[in-house]
């Protein structure tokens, strides 16, 4: 029995199962929860700067592919190798966003994970005008931004926008990164506080400080996001 659902789980039509069910569920979720943005003109702002670094926190970022409100703007989604991943991929693929497969993971799991592959198809792809989506923080460590990020910053002479998505309707998982799921028919908040630009030539000490301040930034954006709907954010049980 635990050999087929094992082999149930990995073939490749469950997969697209469910990866095309949880987009067609998330477009529902969009579709039906009424957006407030902050700042109002945040797309005026953003839109100057593209190609941009778009980042976000685990467990809030499935309603994240809705941020492309025009076609003509390209975007790719950092996503794992691992198993949960092919449903996320198929899911937002199908939402019209490309996938970098690879792994936001340090140390030796970077390099088994696909990490340096994904890092500079990441560059590459920014090279090329298309905006790059990835979580802030990586697996098991919660809200607490990588230094990944501020890598690819430097790297790619591109600005990070962190920003955060709510609604006023949800179900919040108690795993590791407190997972939300969004549920339709309610009310939103997108809130985008501001960009990061991370200088060329920005040694250790600095790389810190920027990493702490996109830590910092998510965290208020998250907060704010979720006390404009008056819920309680991810960090407050």
């Amino acid at each position: 029995m635990k050999k087929l659902l094992r082999n149930t789980l990995r073939s490749s039509w469950f997969q697209r199962a469910v990866g095309v069910l949880a987009a067609e569920y998330l477009r529902l979720v969009w579709r039906t929860n009424k957006f407030t943005f902050d700042p109002p003109d945040v797309y005026d702002i953003v839109e100057p700067q593209i190609p941009a670094i778009f980042a976000f926190w685990h467990g809030q970022h499935f309603l994240t592919p809705f941020i492309k409100n025009k076609d003509s703007y390209r975007a790719k989604v950092l996503i794992s190798r691992h198993r949960d991943g092919e449903f996320n991929a198929i899911a937002v693929e199908r939402l019209g966003i490309g996938t970098i497969r690879g792994s936001g993971d340090h140390g030796g799991a970077f390099h088994r994970k696909g990490g340096v592959g994904a890092f500079r198809e990441m560059v590459y792809t920014l090279e090329d005008g298309c905006n790059v989506a990835l979580t802030a923080d990586v697996p098991k460590r919660s809200r607490v931004a990588g230094l990944g990020i501020i890598m690819l910053a430097r790297e790619s002479g591109r600005p990070i926008m962190p920003f955060a998505m709510a609604t006023s309707r949800f179900i919040r998982l108690k795993n590791w990164d407190r997972t939300t799921i969004n549920l339709p028919f309610g009310r939103g908040a997108l809130v985008g506080i501001k960009e990061i630009h991370v200088p060329a030539d920005a040694d250790a000490a600095m790389m810190e400080t920027l990493r702490q301040e996109l830590e910092d930034t998510l965290n208020e954006a998250t907060r704010r996001a979720y006390a404009q709907l008056g819920r309680p954010g991810p960090a407050d049980g």
